[in-house]
């Protein structure tokens, strides 16, 4: 279902889903009824703006786990985004912050969801929550195991983090990731949630992708707007937003049908 979004040439905006802490977690407020309304309210107002695809996040988690969260974290994401597919009748995707991917693919496999991000997916970033490594060999093996029909995204120079060599955007770090790693599409983004991604970044990797005769998505993956959205559709196979439609430009803040339509309406004035 992941591929039919760039069917005939179409540019998809996915919306993203932060929920709020998650029990266990420093943030939680006590009202698990809450993380649920929260979140089918948030998927609801983004696909009524028009959105392709919803993505589900433990956003209010921090502080992250690296790579393995607790079973409890699992469970919480998989009831959440089994209520978001059950709410939307769009994709729908997770990402288990910071960089679980075997929770990724168990929740997607579980709740009925269509792809996850993994930030981490080939070689090692230093993040705040120390030096993640990929594991492209363990998540691509789980997805056969599972028989799971959910598609990966892979991050490619992720937020948050640096590279522990300095390699840079080079032909060889872009299609890792592809084809010894299997990723069915790239993600570029900016240093920081919401924080802008560099056009140099994005040319660069579309030109390393086609340079090595990919046929694999690029999408942006922070600080998109409707303002920028239209010319980072030049570039980018499409985009996934989340800060740009929360009300007012917060990212704490609930989605905004209002704005979530204005950002697809420039997106699809593109087209």
């Amino acid at each position: 279902m992941f591929d039919s979004l760039f069917a005939d040439g179409r540019r998809p905006v996915i919306g993203m889903v932060h929920l709020p802490a998650l029990p266990g977690a420093p943030r939680f407020d006590g009202d698990r009824a809450g993380i649920l309304e929260a979140a089918e309210r948030d998927a609801r107002r983004l696909a009524a703006g028009g959105v392709d695809a919803v993505m589900v996040e433990n956003f209010g988690d921090a502080p992250f786990y690296p790579d393995d969260v607790p079973k409890h974290v699992v469970a919480s994401m998989t009831r959440a985004t089994r209520a978001v597919v059950e709410t939307v009748d769009v994709p729908v995707g997770v990402n288990v912050l910071r960089n679980d991917a075997e929770a990724d693919l168990s929740v997607a496999a579980a709740a009925g969801a269509d792809f996850v991000r993994v930030n981490v997916h080939t070689g090692a970033r230093v993040t705040d929550q120390g030096v993640i490594e990929g594991k492209a060999h363990e998540t691509m093996r789980l997805r056969e195991r599972l028989d799971a029909d959910v598609a990966v995204l892979a991050d490619h120079d992720v937020k948050h983090s640096a590279p522990i060599a300095a390699r840079g955007f080079t032909a060889e770090s872009v299609a890792d990731g592809v084809e010894r790693g299997l990723a069915d599409a790239v993600v570029v983004s900016g240093t920081g949630t919401g924080h802008e991604t560099d056009r140099s970044d994005l040319e660069h990797a579309v030109e390393r992708r086609d340079a090595n005769d990919l046929d694999t998505p690029v999408l942006v993956g922070s600080g998109v707007t409707a303002d920028s959205v239209s010319d980072l559709l030049d570039l980018a196979d499409g985009v996934i937003v989340g800060t740009a439609l929360k009300d007012d430009g917060d990212v704490g803040n609930p989605v905004s049908e209002s704005r979530v339509r204005d950002l697809v309406d420039a997106a699809r004035g593109h087209e």
